[in-house]
Parts: C-alpha cells; structure tokens; sequence
C-alpha cells in the first residue's frame, strides 16, 4: 500500500478529512494535514496527538520510514484540492495558480463561486471567470480580516 492510500485511510477512519501531505525532499519529515469541518473550534493539540499516535503505530507496522511526523490543521489559508472543497469553500477568498494561462494569465485571486462540471467559477474585480479544474495547480484560501 503507497503512502498516502495508507494515510489517507487511517485519517478517514479517525474520522477526520486528509487535506493535504508534505514530504521533506528526503522523505524524512511527513507533515499531515488535517481537518474536521463539523467541529466549530477546528482542530485542536488532542486531535493531532489522536491522529500521530494512530499514524506511528500504522507506520511501524507498514514499515514506513521516517524520521518526524508532524500532524497540524490546514490553518486560514488553507490549501484546496478536491472539487468538493471548491465547492464548500464558495463565497470566500481564493488564490489560485494555473498550469497553463488563462487569457495570458496564471495568476487569479478573488471569490470564489464553487465548482460545477469541471469548471471552477472565480468573482475577479472587474469581472467574472471560469477555470478548468483540471488546470490548477495550486488554490489556497485567503484570510479576511475585518
């Protein structure tokens, strides 16, 4: 089993949502994120000590080799990746970056407005645009502050 089917399954299980996974360039340092969108406070120290200690013992018995495993939530400025997100995200601030450009642009930030047959719709200044989901390559979330 391949490391993130084995995350992914053991976060799920938990009963959490696996938002993201970095690895260090040498694999030695697994950084895990994630979320738990019905609980109003986010996620807190108990949760990711319940997700580590879950983790370490599945690594040690999958035979994972690392040196840190560091568990957090995907804080404000959180990255969005599957196209369910995109959608329950509508309605906030949005940084996305494209593969290839989109009327000679990569760049995009505004509001969102979800996702609706591989199109993500994006409130710009001026202006509205839609952007192939399949284009992005990075989305996070910006954090208003009022």
């Amino acid at each position: 089993m391949d490391l993130n089917t084995l995350l992914e399954t053991t976060v799920v299980g938990l009963g959490y949502e696996l938002v993201d996974v970095e690895m260090s360039p040498r694999g030695r340092t697994i950084r895990v994120f994630i979320d738990l969108p019905e609980k109003e406070s986010g996620i807190d120290v108990e949760d990711c000590a319940k997700v580590s200690n879950q983790l370490s013992r599945v690594f040690e018995v999958e035979n994972i080799d690392f040196d840190r495993l560091e568990i957090s939530s995907p804080g404000l400025d959180r990255v969005v990746k599957k196209a369910e997100d995109f959608e329950r995200f509508a309605g906030q601030d949005i940084q996305i970056k494209l593969r290839i450009p989109h009327g000679g642009r990569r760049n995009f930030q505004g509001e969102l407005l979800g996702c609706k047959d591989g199109k993500v719709g994006l409130r710009l200044e001026k202006d509205e645009v839609e952007l192939e989901f399949n284009n992005i390559e990075k989305a996070r979330l910006v954090p208003r502050f009022d």
